[in-house]
């Protein structure tokens, strides 16, 4: 059985890997096969131990398990994309401004980062009014996608008491998690953390680093 899976896991990675650089849908093929890849993988184990003709359960395992792991696979990723282009869009006028980054990782979720500078004044987690036209933004479209769940998290610089800067890092994350419940996001799907200056993005040895450090970051994970 392990000789099984090895090759069919091979395959369908060359598969995805033979997607063209240039494809416009290469992500969706990409989440497809190793959506697939997982699916079959899991369904050949449980096709084995459940056929008393292990081979034929292997083989009928594989098949139904890639088919359903690829479409699940390929609608996770479609469901992102159109999360992911409606953020872009969306929120055009603030990454030009550098107010916020777009980025989406390797395990689908979205990352959106919030510069403190624009968000809150020193020393403080009370939003500034006008960060808070942005969150209606932001809002809006996580009410469209209702299927993912949003994580917030605080960063500092470390200037002033580690203590402070964990606290202060909480309470920022609390602010915008509070700011998009109050534009009707549902609060169950809401989790916040603070990191302090645990986890700097840029040195902190000069303010322009200090100043990319000092953030809030949005993580939007696929259910």
């Amino acid at each position: 059985m392990k000789k099984y899976l090895i090759m069919m896991a091979a395959g369908l990675m060359m598969s995805a890997c033979a997607t063209a650089p240039n494809d416009p849908n290469k992500q969706a093929k990409d989440k497809a096969a190793m959506g697939a890849m997982m699916g079959a993988v899991a369904g050949a184990v449980v096709g084995y131990n459940s056929d008393s003709n292990r081979e034929r359960g292997l083989a009928r395992g594989l098949l139904v398990g890639a088919a359903a792991g690829g479409a699940v696979g390929a609608g996770v990723g479609a469901y992102m994309d159109k999360q992911e282009a409606e953020f872009n869009r969306t929120l055009a006028s603030e990454r030009q401004s550098n107010q916020v980054e777009i980025q989406r990782l390797k395990n689908e979720n979205l990352k959106i980062t919030m510069n403190s500078e624009v968000s809150f004044d020193t020393n403080s987690a009370a939003m500034k009014p006008a960060f808070n036209q942005t969150l209606v933004k932001v809002a809006g479209i996580l009410q469209r996608y209702p299927r993912s769940s949003i994580r917030i998290v605080g960063h500092t610089d470390n200037r002033g008491a580690a203590a402070y800067n964990q606290k202060l890092s909480e309470e920022r994350a609390k602010s915008v998690a509070w700011a998009l419940e109050d534009h009707g996001v549902n609060h169950q799907r809401i989790t916040t953390e603070g990191r302090g200056e645990m986890q700097p993005r840029a040195s902190n040895d000069n303010a322009a680093g200090r100043q990319l450090n000092r953030r809030v970051e949005m993580l939007i994970q696929p259910d």
